[in-house]
């Protein structure tokens, strides 16, 4: 990135969440360090905005939060009988239609999805607390750089809850099974050098140096070329889902593709 997200005129800057273009790297910024970048219907709504609001143009998403913690979680004023202003109480959404319960989720839950999309790579920038829906964002995203003190937890469980913002798929993914269970069912802190060593951080940088080393990261994603990224990305995420003869196929398929392209036959 050529100039800092503070430079840069924001493309989006509400409800606590600021987008802002960087030719192909774009910064999103948790913007409420007082509450810890607490999260909120109204957040989630802002993310999908911000993921919208993306040009063809970007390659790179840098997630990050301002002050001490990249995000605590959900703000608990959403288990207050009066909730958030504007928005159904998650008490009320209880009480209410199995189908009404089950769309607002999917509502929430997009927030968290459109990180994974093919057309980009996404890093989580985490420094502080990422709890519950915090951790859930940072593991929304494709890769996580984690500063020294960063706290990574799940504490759903300990509230009577599971995690719902789509993070258990990628938590098992990082961690294997039994650690993730174990991680969730107590609700305890993974700190950085077990992040790192499991799987969870691809990088543990000193909390002042979290934002640079970000920023070398998105230069380095985009000092390849877009399209072979993107296939490459592609083949990583199905081949979970194929069996070894299929992940070959897939590899000869992409790789005839790139080929065709770089001969100039392409479509």
């Amino acid at each position: 990135m050529a100039s800092s997200d503070s430079e840069l005129a924001p493309v989006l800057d509400k409800d606590g969440v600021r987008l802002t273009i960087d030719e192909a790297v774009a910064t999103v910024t948790l913007t409420n360090p007082a509450k810890r970048n607490a999260q909120s219907p109204a957040l989630w709504r802002a993310l999908v905005e911000a993921g919208q609001l993306l040009p063809g143009s970007v390659r790179v998403v840098v997630l990050r939060g301002e002050g001490k913690s990249f995000s605590a979680g959900l703000d608990r004023q959403a288990f207050t009988p009066e909730g958030f202003d504007g928005e159904p109480s998650f008490i009320d959404l209880a009480r209410g239609e199995d189908g009404l319960l089950d769309a607002t989720i999917t509502e929430y839950q997009e927030a968290f999805t459109w990180w994974r999309r093919s057309d980009i790579v996404s890093i989580a920038a985490v420094q502080g607390h990422a709890i519950g829906a915090g951790f859930q964002l940072a593991l929304a995203c494709d890769l996580r750089i984690a500063a020294d003190d960063v706290q990574f937890a799940m504490r759903e469980t300990s509230l009577g809850l599971v995690p719902d913002l789509t993070g258990t798929h990628p938590l098992v993914g990082l961690v294997g099974y039994a650690r993730a269970l174990e991680i969730c069912a107590t609700g305890r802190f993974v700190h950085a050098d077990e992040a790192e060593r499991v799987g969870l951080a691809n990088l543990v940088v000193p909390a002042d140096q979290l934002d640079a080393a970000a920023t070398d990261l998105a230069a380095a994603l985009i000092a390849a070329p877009r399209d072979a990224v993107i296939e490459t990305k592609a083949l990583l995420q199905g081949a979970v889902g194929r069996s070894y003869e299929e992940q070959r196929v897939a590899e000869r398929a992409a790789q005839g593709r790139r080929l065709r392209d770089l001969a100039g036959l392409g479509d």
